[in-house]
């Protein structure tokens, strides 16, 4: 008697017949089996070259990172290069310029280059101390060992003097570039040619690819040749130039250059940036009390956050006087406001939406209360201003 024929058992867990597994196990021997790994033996010097070009990638990609994003978190506010005049007795420049380094602001990275020599010498003007922000002592070391003599080279001083702002991997300033010009002389003893020295200096600079700000500090000029001097300024871009006749006004026209007029730049920059954002917050507040509140998260997001960081730190670097300590805790009290403002403004457009009827009376107050605050601050600017050294006559 035949055997009856048994029913393909199946897996308790998968439902599926262990005659169809055993078929899909012995496909997948089968494919192993058949599966040929080839090798491809490379000449050596073909591997090392390839090996090499990932490795070279790989740093290249490293650098990139580090120079375009890791160094500029770190770069300075401001680089300022002093640029003195050494063909004669440099005692009261270098005195002047030692105290006014002194009060330097915190983040901004110095450097020292003097001009004075023999025309067409390689050595008629040169960089005494290179960009650094903890260099300051360095800097009054090198300006008390300046020694008078040569010849007037004030163009070929300011081409150097740009020449070292576009130096191989140097560091861009965060906010401002710029070379402070103190001299003797408005002309140039080796080119009597001031349209040539106008026109090279504007080349240079130009072909600098930099915003470089130059200001210019005549000391004891003679009259005869203050012409040249402010026509030289103009070719840079400079504002004109302050001239000193006494020690006094020597350090009040470089401490204005390199002290007061940052606190004054920044001060005003945070005013201009944060008002931006109280205008776009004033306009949702608009818009939320009308019911337009599609319009006023726009405006919101638009606001942004008023980003003001480099112009409180730069500040805070510089608050080493009264006048610019009293601007540094306005800008810090209205960068606080502001934030304040922006946030209780997006809490009530929160609110419309929740269909709770908009309370803006102290959000407009605060505006207010913020407006005033810029007044007074304008204020404190204005007068800061009007104590600008008056050029001597």
């Amino acid at each position: 008697m035949t055997a009856p024929s048994q029913a393909p058992r199946d897996d308790a867990k998968t439902g599926v017949t262990l005659e169809a597994k055993a078929f899909f196990l012995a496909r997948i021997y089968q494919a192993a089996r058949d599966l040929y790994v080839t090798v491809v033996n490379l000449p050596r010097s073909l591997t090392v070259s390839l090996v090499t070009l990932i490795v070279g990638a790989m740093v290249a990609g490293v650098a990139w990172f580090v120079v375009g994003v890791v160094l500029p978190q770190y770069a300075p506010t401001y680089k300022t290069q002093f640029l003195i005049d050494a063909t004669s007795e440099p005692g009261d420049i270098t005195r002047s310029l030692m105290t006014v380094v002194g009060s330097a602001g915190d983040r901004d990275a110095l450097a020292l280059r003097r001009f004075g020599g023999e025309c067409g010498a390689d050595d008629n003007t040169t960089q005494l101390v290179s960009f650094g922000t903890g260099n300051r002592q360095d800097i009054k070391a090198a300006a008390g060992q300046v020694r008078a003599g040569g010849q007037s080279t004030l163009l070929r001083g300011i081409v150097a003097a740009v020449e070292d702002f576009a130096a191989p991997f140097a560091q861009r300033a965060k906010q401002v570039n710029r070379v402070i010009v103190i001299s003797n002389h408005g002309a140039d003893a080796c080119d009597a040619d001031t349209a040539f020295v106008e026109r090279e200096i504007r080349e240079r600079v130009a072909s600098a690819g930099l915003n470089i700000q130059f200001r210019v500090v005549g000391y004891r000029v003679p009259r005869a040749q203050r012409e040249a001097l402010e026509r030289i300024a103009d070719a840079s871009g400079a504002t004109a130039p302050l001239y000193a006749g006494t020690p006094a006004q020597l350090d009040s026209a470089l401490d204005w250059f390199t002290n007061v007029e940052p606190v004054l730049e920044n001060a005003r920059r945070v005013i201009t940036t944060l008002n931006a954002t109280i205008d776009r917050v004033k306009a949702g507040l608009l818009a939320i009390r009308d019911g337009r509140l599609d319009v006023a998260e726009r405006e919101l997001r638009q606001a942004g956050t008023g980003g003001v960081d480099t112009e409180l730190d730069d500040l805070a670097g510089r608050a080493k006087t009264p006048a610019a300590r009293d601007l540094h805790a306005r800008a810090a009290d209205l960068r606080t406001r502001q934030g304040r403002l922006l946030d209780g403004a997006r809490r009530l457009l929160d609110s419309a939406r929740a269909g709770s009827p908009p309370e803006l009376t102290s959000l407009e107050r605060a505006i207010a209360d913020y407006n005033d605050r810029v007044k007074h601050m304008n204020d404190a600017i204005k007068a800061l201003r009007a104590t600008a050294p008056a050029s001597t006559s």
